[in-house]
C-alpha cells in the first residue's frame, strides 16, 4: 500500500501506476465509497479522485471532510475538468477565510 492512491477511469489514471501511486480502476460511486473507506482504514494518506467519480462517491468525500487523513483530491479525467475540483477549492477557501476570493 502506497500514501497516496487514484481512483477512477483507466485511461485516466493508468499514468499514476508509472509515478508509483496505487491505482484503482473505478467508476462506480457506491464502489468508489467502499474504495475510499477501506484505503482510509489503510491509512492511505492522499487519494486523487477523478471529478466524474469524486461527484459520485460524495457521501465518502463529505465523511472525511473533516478529517486531516485522508486528503481527497478531485482531478480532472481523461475527457477533461468538469468543475468539481475548482468548486472543491473555493469551498475549502471560503471556509478558512470566510469570504469568497476566488470569483
Amino acid at each position: 500500500m502506497a500514501d497516496i492512491a487514484v481512483i477512477g477511469s483507466g485511461d485516466s489514471v493508468l499514468l499514476g501506476r508509472a509515478a508509483g501511486l496505487d491505482v484503482y480502476f473505478e467508476t462506480d460511486g457506491h464502489r468508489a465509497c467502499r474504495l475510499i473507506d477501506r484505503l482510509a482504514d489503510e491509512g492511505t494518506r492522499v487519494i486523487f479522485v477523478t471529478e466524474p467519480v469524486f461527484e459520485l462517491a460524495a457521501e465518502a468525500v463529505q465523511k472525511y471532510r473533516s478529517r486531516p487523513f485522508p486528503a481527497i483530491i478531485p482531478i480532472p479525467d481523461s475527457k477533461g475538468p468538469t468543475g468539481a475540483a475548482m468548486a472543491n477549492i473555493r469551498a475549502n477557501v471560503e471556509k478558512a477565510i470566510g469570504a469568497d476570493i476566488l470569483f
